[in-house]
């Protein structure tokens, strides 16, 4: 009899103490959870200057960005891989937006039909892009970020650095969790 109620004992108490010490020291992949990843600093956030015309707002400058984390995507209408990309990158702007990110797309044409004004307005607004964006048709900023893909993302501290950068498709978690970490700074 008491060994059934020592059995008992033991295995009501073992998921309790378990419990109890997964409070106390978390398991590593929740640590990986709650802790944000290192962003390196990649260097200044270049000037936003050369643009022909924006859409969806006014011109935005470097320094009217500190204080705000921004979320930079170069691109161009007619790129399929751009064109895969844009769900992801308005979803994330979407997500952030009322905790103070900025998105802007800077939309650098690499064919001749994407450097006229009307057509990129009007695939801005069928894409369904909210945020604004500046056409790139001199390659201005494009050169001025070193670029060299379509797509690519820059995410900038409140401090106007570059702290994270992909070219090409994918990597959105990490895309998420770059914004998620430098809002939170």
């Amino acid at each position: 009899m008491r060994r059934r109620v020592l059995l008992i004992a033991i295995i009501l108490a073992v998921p309790l103490a378990v419990a109890v010490a997964a409070r106390i020291r978390p398991t590593h992949a929740a640590r990986a959870e709650t802790m944000p990843p290192a962003l390196p600093d990649l260097g200044a956030l270049p000037e936003l200057s050369g643009g022909t015309q924006w859409i969806n707002g006014a011109p935005i400058t470097r320094e009217s960005l500190k204080g705000h984390v921004a979320m930079i995507e170069i691109w161009t209408y007619g790129c399929y891989n751009c064109l895969n990309a844009l769900p992801y990158i308005k979803e994330t702007a979407a997500r952030y937006k009322s905790a103070g990110l900025v998105t802007i797309g800077v939309h650098t044409p690499e064919f001749d039909r994407e450097k006229v004004p009307a057509n990129v307005e009007r695939r801005v607004k069928e894409l369904g892009v909210e945020f604004p964006v500046v056409m790139d048709n001199d390659f201005a900023i494009w050169r001025a970020f070193n670029n060299r893909y379509w797509p690519s993302v820059y995410i900038v501290d409140k401090r106007g650095r570059i702290r994270f950068h992909h070219d090409g498709e994918g990597r959105y978690s990490d895309i998420d969790a770059a914004v998620k970490a430098l809002l939170l700074e």
